[in-house]
């Protein structure tokens, strides 16, 4: 029992107000909209709808309000949120080789079908603070590439057609649903793409430089990353095909990597995928890394880093549980405690009467 609590309501209805008073901030400053959110600080509300897994820009931006700009708050807040949702049926695997794409790069080739398409990128700007944004500057809009409506071809389909990297391996079963299947390792790959796809960006991104720094056998090059819209499709028993539903914004990542082959495999590229929500490519390239880093097993490779490790990575990658076990250090744990400091007490005590022992005894000598 938690005595020291008692009376607790009053404080936490206290915090809570003192909570949305912070959230407004002075209210000589116009509040924050949605709209604002949702249309300016689009990283974040990416970032939140693909780690929260639900794709809705109004309700990430709301979450993101919530949070105060938390991120892992807002996650937290979305994938609550999820939860209360009705399942009514899924989506056909979507074609990202169909992509409507805003940006599409390649490490591997210059010159390629369809062209580099740069898009809205950070790579190029220079590192200073801009301080003309300091304020409400007219900003002319960015022109769009002739003919992005038309889908390219993709890197992968190119060597594959060379038949230097692994075939893609497209089973007809049904791939494990994170959300109804409890984890048990070693995971399926479906299953371990699903825990990457919603698990932290900055733990998977510290995962992923870790390979490309000796800590597993990587040697990737970034064959594609492409960013653009894709068309959802759910099949209608009723009339016996597939209708679209509408479409998603998808950041997409084929990382190449070496393999020496073996007695059964000729040398040739390997994969590493990574599929996230909106334009988010920093953790679509983690994820890619991560994926192949986990194929070890699987490749014939040992198993000699983190990276490699199933059990460590997927364990360890969802925020919003790393959140809750970390956070609950907060709550009360007075008992627990008062047990710790009397255990103590005991041991100091008799460490002490056992050195005091110890100094008569050489005394007495």
């Amino acid at each position: 029992m938690y005595v020291s609590v008692k009376g607790g309501e009053a404080a936490i209805d206290n915090a809570h107000r003192l909570l949305a008073d912070r959230r407004r901030g002075d209210r000589s400053v116009p509040a924050l909209t949605l709209d604002q959110i949702a249309e300016q600080l689009v990283l974040g509300v990416d970032r939140v709808m693909s780690e929260g897994s639900l794709y809705d820009r109004r309700l990430a931006a709301l979450a993101i309000k919530q949070a105060r700009g938390d991120l892992i708050e807002a996650i937290f807040l979305v994938r609550a949120y999820r939860t209360t949702l009705p399942r009514f049926g899924f989506a056909e695997p979507v074609d990202t080789g169909a992509m409507l794409v805003e940006r599409r790069i390649s490490a591997c080739y210059k010159d390629l079908p369809g062209g580099q398409l740069l898009g809205p990128t950070f790579d190029y700007t220079h590192r200073l603070l801009d301080e003309a944004l300091d304020g409400d500057p007219e900003v002319e809009p960015g022109e769009t590439r002739e003919g992005a409506t038309e889908p390219v071809s993709r890197i992968a389909d190119i060597l594959g057609g060379e038949g230097l990297i692994e075939e893609e391996i497209s089973g007809n079963d049904e791939p494990d649903d994170i959300n109804q299947t409890p984890l048990e390792f070693p995971l399926s790959r479906a299953m371990r793409l699903q825990s990457l796809a919603r698990g932290d960006e900055g733990f998977l991104l510290a995962l992923g430089y870790s390979t490309q720094r000796g800590y597993a056998r990587s040697h990737p090059f970034a064959g594609e990353i492409r960013i653009g819209e894709v068309e959802v499709e759910v099949f209608m028993p009723e009339l016996g095909f597939a209708v679209p539903v509408g479409r998603v914004q998808l950041t997409e990542c084929q990382m190449v990597n070496q393999f020496k082959g073996s007695a059964k495999v000729p040398p040739q590229f390997t994969r590493g995928y990574g599929l996230v929500f909106g334009q988010s490519e920093r953790k679509a390239m983690a994820m890619a890394l991560c994926d192949r880093a986990l194929r070890a097993g699987e490749l014939g490779e040992d198993i000699v880093a983190p990276a490699q490790d199933q059990e460590f990575v997927i364990s360890h990658c969802d925020n919003v549980q790393a959140t809750g076990f970390v956070e609950h250090l907060k709550l009360p744990h007075h008992v627990d405690f008062q047990a710790e400091l009397g255990l103590v007490r005991t041991m100091r005590t008799q460490f002490e009467q056992a050195e005091s022992a110890m100094e008569n005894k050489e005394a007495a000598e």
